[in-house]
């Protein structure tokens, strides 16, 4: 057997083992008693709900996980990727315009494998747990937005790469990091203002008590914004949110209208606190470069597999190409993309402790912000027990009741 094929097969099997593994030890893990810090805020019936979201949810992943890898599996083994190649050589194009057909050949057979799992678990699984808020056209629109934006904004991004891999010989990978990096940035800038709107309506929040109370709050952290906006995240799901997007002064606060509905002024101003925590404590730009180094070294490897013959004979493919070499690539970077996602949740689980720790001291009210993660919790039927594994493999945040804990330790040591 070719080793690249090995290889191949082998990472596939051990990351499906190691996400089966998590999700198994997470639902063996569930407790059936209701944690103490959540009496007053789940009612029994509830909370058999969430365990039973988290049982449902948890086996439709498996069965997505599984089926995906089998047809992954199957697709190398059969020939499929020169199958799609022979395709996008068909039309004799230059190898750019070859590369974008092949590329969208792959893209297209993956997103309609995959459609059918999005609209079981928007429209069966989210509806039946009283989630989805989400109609047969916005689905539909949502699916055809994605579909262009990724040919838009992905094909300009990919030709780039092809064209630096084709003119620039072995310093590629250098100018390819460096294009990929200023690209980040740009989207970073232009998505509040291009890209998002395209999903949601971003509204100014109205004159109030909120938004005085979050204005009030900015100016005494010095934090200098565009403003205030309300999401019509109802459009798609109950499930509620807030995030901060944009730089400098075009940084906005945006605030899920289900979360608006649900918490206190006292609450959100704790959330919104929190999230300005992660921009005082720079957690925003440690991300980011933390983003740069890998996409560098990313490229770096990359360098070194650009139409490896062994590589192209384990995917039975009959011509060498930068653009297939892209693909393939990605599969044999799938260890180290996972170890490299391991170690950044750990710095987010860790980053999201002193945004924590920011809001409760900064608002000089701990409780708010207890209390807005309760709910959240319960609004979202979060697991309040998830096993520590599968903490380890897949959460970018600490489980809530160990922020709770954490918050009310520094409560009372303050």
């Amino acid at each position: 057997m070719n080793i690249y094929l090995f290889i191949i097969l082998l990472i596939l099997a051990s990351h499906y083992a190691l996400d089966l593994m998590a999700d198994l030890l997470n639902m063996r893990h569930i407790k059936e008693d209701l944690p103490p810090e959540f009496d007053g805020f789940y009612d029994a019936i509830r909370y058999r709900k969430s365990q039973n979201y988290l049982r449902t949810t948890t086996r439709f992943g498996i069965l997505t996980n599984t089926i995906s890898t089998i047809i992954t599996i199957i697709f190398i083994l059969a020939g499929g990727f020169n199958f799609a190649d022979r395709i996008a050589l068909w039309f004799e194009f230059r190898p750019i315009p070859t590369g974008l057909i092949f590329a969208g050949i792959i893209m297209i057979a993956g997103r309609l494998i995959s459609l059918p799992f999005s609209v079981y678990e928007t429209f069966v699984l989210e509806e039946k747990y009283g989630f989805n808020r989400t109609t047969p056209k916005t689905f539909i629109n949502d699916f055809l937005k994605e579909i262009i934006l990724i040919i838009v904004i992905g094909g300009a991004l990919f030709s780039g790469i092809l064209w630096f891999f084709g003119k620039t010989g072995t310093a590629a990978w250098a100018y390819c990091w460096i294009a990929v990096t200023v690209f980040q940035v740009f989207m970073i800038f232009i998505s509040p203002y291009v890209i998002m709107p395209l999903f949601n309506k971003f509204t100014p929040m109205p004159e109030g008590a909120l938004r005085t109370a979050l204005e009030e709050y900015a100016r005494s952290q010095n934090f200098t914004m565009k403003g205030v906006f309300r999401m019509d995240g109802s459009k798609r799901s109950s499930k509620s949110n807030a995030f901060f997007t944009g730089f400098g002064r075009s940084r906005r606060i945006v605030l899920f209208d289900t979360l608006i509905e649900n918490h206190t002024v006292e609450e959100l101003v704790s959330i919104v606190a929190h999230e300005m925590g992660h921009y005082k404590k720079k957690h925003i730009l440690k991300a980011m470069i933390r983003s740069f180094i890998v996409s560098g070294l990313m490229f770096f490897m990359l360098s070194f597999f650009i139409e490896n013959k062994g590589l192209f004979a384990a995917f039975k493919m009959t011509h060498l190409s930068v653009y297939a070499s892209l693909f393939f690539f990605g599969f044999l970077f799938t260890p180290i993309g996972t170890l490299l996602a391991i170690v950044g949740n750990m710095i987010s689980r860790k980053h999201e402790y002193e945004a924590d720790a920011f809001a409760a001291k900064t608002t000089s009210n701990p409780q708010a912000m207890i209390t807005a993660l309760k709910k959240l919790a319960v609004t979202n039927l979060s697991n309040l027990t998830p096993h520590p594994f599968k903490v380890f493999i897949d959460y970018s945040h600490p489980p809530v009741l160990e922020r709770i804990a954490r918050i009310s330790t520094s409560q009372k040591s303050g």
